[in-house]
């Protein structure tokens, strides 16, 4: 079984972009903050599951490529 989770930047700030995300593209209503200095981030619920671990991975890891925060994505396993 697939486990997929898009996400979507929707706020840029000079220490963090916050981004959407979810598990189906057109119902993306938790957020994800990444703070840019560290890149570290938190659950803009405070929920850590599953999706948002791959959400947050799947951005560092576009980041390392692109050297620029993705404008959105996703994340297949």
């Amino acid at each position: 079984m697939a486990a997929l989770v898009f996400f979507r930047k929707i706020a840029e700030e000079a220490d963090t972009v916050v981004y959407a995300f979810g598990e189906d593209s057109s119902e993306m209503t938790r957020q994800l903050i990444m703070d840019k200095g560290n890149r570290r981030s938190r659950s803009g619920d405070g929920y850590v599951d599953h999706s948002f671990l791959k959400a947050s991975r799947k951005i560092n890891s576009m980041y390392d490529r692109a050297s620029e925060w993705p404008e959105r994505g996703m994340s297949a396993s």
